[in-house]
């Protein structure tokens, strides 16, 4: 299955935003982990600004950079959100409630917790009635939301993925570790090129052993322990303009070969 990349956004611990990280996935420049604020979600009316988890606020960043470099608007395009965990502070929250002598549940934590609150409020915060599907496939989640977007793409002309993570509080961190603070990535892919386009992507998944690593060590300690971040490779090849093959991981016992090439649309 072929498909064009056509805008990307990014969001992490020193990677703030697909321009300014350019250098640093690319190789010319040395990765920090630099913590920084997460951008407002200023597009939600202020209610809902001021009950969107963290988590919100960094997939509808980078999913509006993506937008705005494919110079594309959110109201018609399909899109797909893959997370490995969800919204962990607001289930760590409900759990210390149902835990407590005299368990509580407020309606907004409720609807904070479910797994597709990321889409509820990229919905409210664009107008957008575009169909939206929410997906886990635990450390394979940005592979998988990757295949999904691409079949999304065929079928539609263009998609949009949000794959984002960030840990859960103990305990439930200590059981399933996550390493950034947080981390989002948005690609809007496409069926055709365009003259947009920056790279072509051909995605046939199978049974292939290891995962592609991150040259960088900081970039690939963080692609190892946040499984959002399994797409930095992916991203590396992009902002180096070399044209060569990525393996994301995937389901056990399967991996995702992704061959990357250039071509005139993406000069």
């Amino acid at each position: 299955m072929q498909i064009n990349l056509e805008g990307i956004g990014l969001l992490a611990p020193g990677l703030n935003g697909w321009e300014e990280s350019h250098k640093i996935l690319a190789g010319s420049a040395h990765y920090e982990s630099n913590l920084f604020p997460v951008p407002a979600a200023t597009l939600l009316p202020a209610n809902e600004r001021r009950r969107a988890p963290e988590l919100v606020r960094v997939a509808v960043a980078v999913g509006l950079e993506a937008l705005a470099a494919a110079g594309r608007e959110p109201t018609d395009l399909p899109t797909i959100f893959a997370s490995s965990g969800g919204e962990g502070n607001t289930i760590h929250e409900i759990m210390c409630s149902l835990a407590s002598p005299e368990p509580a549940l407020s309606p907004t934590r409720f609807h904070n917790s479910v797994h597709n609150v990321c889409a509820g409020y990229w919905s409210i915060a664009t107008g957008s009635r575009a169909p939206t599907t929410s997906l886990c496939a635990h450390d394979g989640s940005f592979a998988a939301g990757l295949l999904e977007a691409a079949a999304e793409a065929h079928a539609t002309g263009v998609a949009l993925l949000i794959a984002y993570d960030m840990p859960y509080p103990a305990p439930l961190g200590d059981i399933r570790p996550i390493g950034a603070p947080f981390f989002g990535v948005g690609l809007v892919v496409t069926k055709a090129p365009s003259h947009r386009s920056l790279a072509c992507l051909s995605i046939e998944p199978g049974i292939v052993q290891g995962a592609t690593v991150a040259k960088d060590p900081g970039l690939d300690n963080l692609r190892s322990h946040t499984p959002a971040a399994r797409g930095l490779p992916l991203l590396c090849a992009v902002a180096e303009r070399k044209a060569q093959t990525v393996i994301l991981e995937y389901l056990p016992g399967y991996s995702l070969p992704v061959s990357v090439s250039f071509g005139q649309q993406g000069e």
